[in-house]
């Protein structure tokens, strides 16, 4: 599958996928466009997200902003998009970033996913790893 380098709307017509091999737009298949009888102005609601599950992200997951925070102290960053948020936290093992999501409109929000990385060179490393090294003792 080639690469694609942009996808355009224009809010009523049909969405074109340029492909970077082609000269010519094709139009979307019809799996990429609104569902029959939807009209193309109608907003999709996103379903709750997925939240990450892997052994000993444990008390970590599924975490609220304040259990984080006596887990693992005062964040370095506490970043709110709307009704998500992002928390940084780290120490010289790594940098640890937990997002955190509403499972439904108007709850509070949880940890839903977890990233972690070496501070010194931005490198991915071992979650669980990371979450063991920054916890409070």
């Amino acid at each position: 599958m080639a690469p694609l380098s942009a996808c355009v709307s224009t809010g009523g017509g049909p969405i074109i996928v340029h492909d970077r091999t082609s000269s010519r737009p094709e139009p979307a298949s019809q799996s990429q466009r609104n569902p029959p009888g939807t009209p193309a102005t109608e907003a999709t609601i996103p379903s709750a997200p997925q939240a990450l599950s892997r052994a000993g992200l444990e008390g970590v997951i599924g975490a609220g902003a304040a259990q984080l925070q006596r887990q693992f102290g005062n964040p370095q960053l506490d970043v709110r998009e709307g009704d998500s948020r992002k928390l940084q936290f780290a120490g010289e093992a790594c940098v640890l970033d937990v997002f955190l999501y509403p499972d439904r409109p108007g709850a509070t929000p949880t940890a839903a996913h977890v990233e972690a990385r070496r501070a010194s060179d931005g490198r991915n490393v071992d979650r669980a790893a990371c979450v063991r090294a920054l916890r409070r003792q």
